[in-house]
């Protein structure tokens, strides 16, 4: 596997976690699914991702109060991604992620956001975690549609950032013990993971640099705009073999 490019894949996917708060393991898997196996990807985004989310996690005013508001999401999540390996899931990766990036791209695009009713909560947010961790599970990416769900909930920006990065830590931590069960996660892969620490932390502080100098709705677009390109790139692969 080339290291630079594997290289250039991080610092880019941590420069966009910069820009926008999250992005790492989607971008990562995206573009490291171009040459290997979507949870192999996955495998190396273990450390990187972590970190980064209890970061994110632990920077907000309210952990407990957000725990006991969407904790059974979280267990959800667990339980999808336990699902997801023991149906042997991850034989529909490449269909599975081309369909995810390509549907989160142009959700962004479109500006189109759900709106879900407190009394709704206590079965959309199951729902919601379970789809999540079956998808996480499939192909390593943790984003949807636990994101659009907790963006529907009309949180404030603070509420919000740490309610992604619990979602993204139980997520995280959920995987990286079915892939360890199944020896896909293994000493050496841990240490590759640990060494993308480097040009994830790279790209982060470019991000932050950027952050300041462009505006961030313009970022934004370009992120989904690439998304979408991925997903349809990833969709034309598996149709033309």
């Amino acid at each position: 596997m080339d290291i630079f490019f594997i290289t250039l894949v991080f610092i880019l996917a941590g420069m966009v976690k910069g820009v926008t708060g999250m992005g790492l393991p989607t971008v990562a898997i995206a573009l490291l699914s171009l040459r290997m196996p979507p949870l192999e990807a996955a495998a190396l985004l273990i450390v990187p991702s972590a970190v980064t989310n209890v970061w994110q996690l632990a920077a907000g005013p309210a952990l407990y109060p957000l725990w006991q508001r969407f904790k059974w999401v979280m267990l959800a999540v667990c339980a999808g991604v336990t699902l997801a390996f023991l149906l042997g899931a991850a034989s529909w990766s490449g269909a599975v992620l081309g369909l995810a990036l390509a549907g989160y791209g142009l959700l962004g695009l479109t500006g189109w956001r759900l709106h879900v009713a407190p009394h709704n909560e206590r079965w959309a947010g199951p729902l919601a975690g379970a789809a999540t961790g079956v998808m996480a599970g499939v192909t390593g990416v943790f984003v949807m549609p636990v994101a659009p769900y907790l963006q529907a909930l009309n949180l404030d920006k603070d509420d919000l950032v740490q309610a992604l990065g619990m979602a993204f830590t139980v997520g995280t931590l959920a995987l990286a013990v079915m892939l360890s069960l199944r020896g896909q996660w293994h000493v050496t892969a841990a240490g590759s993971s640990l060494l993308a620490l480097v040009p994830s932390g790279i790209g982060m502080m470019l991000g932050q640099w950027l952050r300041d100098r462009m505006q961030p709705a313009v970022f934004r677009r370009c992120f989904f705009v690439a998304l979408l390109a991925l997903g349809v790139h990833q969709l034309a692969r598996l149709v033309t073999g």
